[in-house]
Formats: C-alpha cells, sequence, structure tokens
C-alpha cells in the first residue's frame, strides 16, 4: 500500500512556535527601550518655552464695545429698572442682552457698570465692563472684560 497524504501536524505546531518567537522578539524590543509604563516618567526640563504675546483686539470686538457702550450710556437707567437690554451689531453680526447696569457718582464722575452677553461666531460669552462720563459730555469705556 502506498501512502498518498502526510501528516502535517508536526510542521503546524512548529509554524505556531516560530511565529509566536518572532512576536514576542519584537514586542521585547519595546519594553526594553524605555516604553516601560510601569517606572516614573521623567520631565525634560532642559526645554523652555517662551510667553505668547497677546494679540491686540479684532476691529469686529472693539466695534462690539462700542456698541455695547452705546447701548449702556444712551440707556434710561431709571426707566429700565432691571429689565434686559437687548443690542446688536450690524457691521459684525454679533448680538446680546445687557442684564445689569448700574450707575453710580461716588468721585462726582457719573459711572456705568454693565454685565452683558455677546453671542458672535466665536460663540457665546459674557462680560462685564464699566464706562465714564468723562470732559465734554462724552463716554469712555474703561473696561471691557469676559467673566471667569
Amino acid at each position: 500500500m502506498e501512502v498518498i497524504a502526510k501528516s502535517y501536524r508536526h510542521t503546524k505546531s512548529l509554524r505556531r512556535l516560530f511565529v509566536t518567537g518572532v512576536a514576542m522578539l519584537s514586542l521585547s524590543g519595546c519594553v526594553g527601550s524605555g516604553m516601560d509604563f510601569l517606572s516614573e516618567a521623567k520631565v525634560d526640563r532642559s526645554v523652555a518655552t517662551g510667553t505668547v504675546p497677546q494679540t491686540p483686539p479684532s476691529t469686529d470686538t472693539l466695534s462690539d464695545e462700542m456698541t455695547v457702550r452705546n447701548a449702556v450710556t444712551s440707556a434710561d437707567v431709571h426707566r429700565l429698572e432691571g429689565q434686559p437690554l437687548p443690542w446688536a451689531n450690524a457691521s459684525t453680526g454679533s448680538a446680546g442682552v445687557i442684564d445689569t447696569i448700574v450707575e453710580n457718582n461716588e468721585s462726582g464722575q457719573v459711572c456705568r457698570q454693565f454685565r452683558t452677553t455677546r453671542h458672535s461666531y466665536v460663540g457665546i460669552a459674557k462680560f462685564y465692563g464699566k464706562t465714564c462720563l468723562v470732559g465734554g459730555g462724552n463716554w469712555q469705556l474703561l473696561s471691557f472684560q469676559p467673566e471667569s
């Protein structure tokens, strides 16, 4: 009788052993080369970065600030009685609501402090600010800062 089929049972197990050995050897290089996740990470203190220079406000931001200033300064504070005051800037597409305006005359100068929202293409943000009446009957915006 002649054998026409050969058994590959022994060669299959040798092939698996070879593939497993190659995989273990390639992974052992990762552990040995500093990718050990169990040890503490070391920070390279020799690298230093500079500070990012503060960019001046954009023309859209300045335009929105002036629009809010005009709304705050032209409002009749006594008539509002705590009611919200909407504003919109057609040139930038921004809009918002001034929810608080407080007028004081503590140092002989009329000032108004306010809180507002600004809905713009960048997103929605809350701001607070202060504007005061200066010589010649003009209002000067002293601050316009985002709430944090």
